[in-house]
């Protein structure tokens, strides 16, 4: 039975608030995401550090529902790369989650870090990541927002492995997914496009963030005027809409064929023809001796620097508001299609309707300085730099 249901007639069961304080000690507030409070909390027996996302009920529906949609998953899964739920507590007021706390670095701040950073680095990265991913397909879950800044270091000892983290929009794939949401940058066609998705949508993201890590570089950009947020968007959702990125020079001069061949398949615009997670794991990139051990450390850092310091990749964006203006030309052409006999369909998607992106366009919120306790709703932090894991 999903959680938080009850049977008929049923009475629902609180913890009571000492139940936690008993076993735990909570710290402050780390940081506030979209929908929870993060803390660092201590086990009083065993002294283990966790962390612990507090959901407060009294927030809404939608922070209910992420609550119990994390919980769900969370407790589907155990994998050596995912975040394990160690413990739950429902109070008449909270939600509380205890996850295993994860001490290492974000994988920019590794590659900064290191003398030597080659193809083989990020194919391990890439790897661990694909496993995990293809062990939540297996389960028939889409994790709905792969992202570097979800993807850290276990902890800070040389050979650590890579965890996933932020399950808040993990969606169980009972029949192809309607609803847009998800990190704009990283974003697959079908999303951006308003079509029915599903798993194929994690293998894209994936190939984004192999792109990023070979090159520094974001794989769609725009160089309209920094503040021109709205025809910033319109044009990054276009390209996505196309497949429009290269390979250009001289960043990828360097970067072998096989790397090339294997961001191309899962950047495939058609998600019928992109490749799962198991057939990635299967590439020679991955699975064989294809990848490069040539240093390309200064190229790649020079390009995450140069993109760090550009403002429009450390804006926010509210991604409800995003994902309405994703909706409203569905919404406001199906309503029009009612209106007007013999109207074509709108559901046949935004390659079919370039306007439909006219609404496309994401609303700024702030910088990436923002405080990171800040409690605005539903904002999250798409960009290509060094910043904390945040939803």
């Amino acid at each position: 039975m999903p959680f938080g249901c009850l049977k008929p007639g049923e009475k629902k069961d609180y913890n009571s608030p000492t139940e936690i304080t008993d076993k735990y000690d909570l710290g402050q507030i780390v940081k506030s995401e979209e929908f929870c409070e993060i803390f660092r909390a201590k086990d009083k027996n065993t002294l283990k550090m966790y962390t612990c996302k507090k959901f407060l009920k009294k927030d809404g529906r939608k922070v209910r529902k992420a609550a119990k949609n994390e919980i769900l998953i969370l407790k589907m899964v155990k994998h050596p790369n995912i975040l394990q739920l160690v413990d739950v507590y429902e109070t008449r007021k909270e939600y509380y989650l205890f996850l295993e706390l994860a001490t290492g670095r974000e994988v920019f701040d590794w590659i900064l870090d290191q003398g030597y950073y080659s193809e083989k680095d990020t194919s391990n990265v890439i790897r661990q990541v694909m496993e995990a991913v293809a062990y939540l397909h297996s389960l028939k879950i889409v994790h709905r927002n792969l992202k570097l800044e979800n993807l850290v270091y276990y902890n800070r000892l040389k050979h650590s492995k890579i965890v996933i983290s932020d399950f808040h929009l993990a969606k169980l794939e009972n029949g192809l997914i309607k609803e847009p949401c998800g990190t704009p940058e990283y974003l697959a066609p079908e999303v951006v496009g308003r079509q029915r998705y599903g798993r194929p949508v994690d293998c894209w993201a994936l190939g984004v963030i192999m792109y990023i890590l070979l090159s520094g570089n974001p794989p769609f950009y725009d160089e309209t005027d920094d503040d021109d947020y709205e025809n910033h968007d319109k044009n990054l959702f276009r390209k996505i809409l196309a497949g429009d990125y290269e390979f250009d020079s001289p960043y990828w001069d360097e970067i072998s064929d096989s790397a090339k061949n294997l961001v191309s398949r899962l950047m495939e615009v058609d998600q019928d023809q992109r490749l799962t997670a198991q057939e990635a794991i299967n590439h020679e990139w991955i699975s064989g001796n294809a990848a490069s051990d040539k240093n390309i450390k200064e190229n790649v850092c020079a390009q995450i620097e140069k993109n760090f310091a550009k403002a429009k990749w450390k804006k926010a964006v509210r991604v409800t508001t995003m994902m309405k203006r994703l909706r409203a030309p569905e919404h406001q052409t199906a309503a029009a299609a009612a209106a007007v006999p013999g109207a074509p369909n709108p559901a046949a998607g935004a390659q079919e309707n370039p306007q439909a992106l006219s609404e496309a366009s994401t609303a700024p919120s702030s910088t990436a300085e923002s405080n990171s306790t800040s409690t605005e709703p539903c904002t999250v932090k798409f960009v290509f730099n060094r910043i904390s894991s945040e939803a």
